[in-house]
């Protein structure tokens, strides 16, 4: 199974949480031709939605932004995990990183449809060079669970 494991750098933009305002700042970053790995955004209340934005090049989305007067905030890290998808794979590394004792702060997964998968984990910034250690492992005997009897 060919899975990846990438640390990769995030900024995030706060936003009036109404129709477009997302749309305005991908269609502009998209005019900049500025790549992204993934993109999230989500409520945060008091009228504001959190936009994160995770580049392919993080100093081309640092110029677009400025231009565009686009308070970003960052850079922030988080880890992109692409693989083929089967049954398991998200529990898997949920069980790697609680048996190391890191806390998932929160992620996203999605199946690409041709049988791969997306996921980015968002952990502590204190158990991010553990968490690193622990993802990118190949020791998974360790932390599997006893075969059904």
């Amino acid at each position: 199974m060919s899975t990846n494991v990438r640390e990769v750098e995030y900024y995030y933009s706060l936003v009036a949480d109404r129709p477009g305002e997302s749309r305005k700042l991908l269609e502009f970053l998209s005019e900049k031709e500025v790549n992204l790995l993934a993109f999230t955004a989500f409520p945060i209340g008091d009228g504001k939605s959190q936009l994160d934005f995770f580049p392919v090049d993080p100093e081309q989305l640092k110029i677009a932004a400025e231009n565009a007067g686009i308070d970003l905030i960052g850079p922030k890290k988080a880890f992109l995990i692409q693989g083929e998808d089967r049954v398991g794979s998200l529990y898997e590394y949920h069980l790697k990183l609680s048996n190391a004792g890191i806390n998932i702060h929160a992620s996203n997964a999605v199946v690409e449809g041709t049988g791969r998968f997306g996921y980015i984990i968002w952990v502590n910034p204190s158990d991010y060079e553990k968490a690193s250690e622990v993802l990118k492992s190949s020791d998974w005997k360790t932390i599997q669970p006893s075969p059904p009897k």
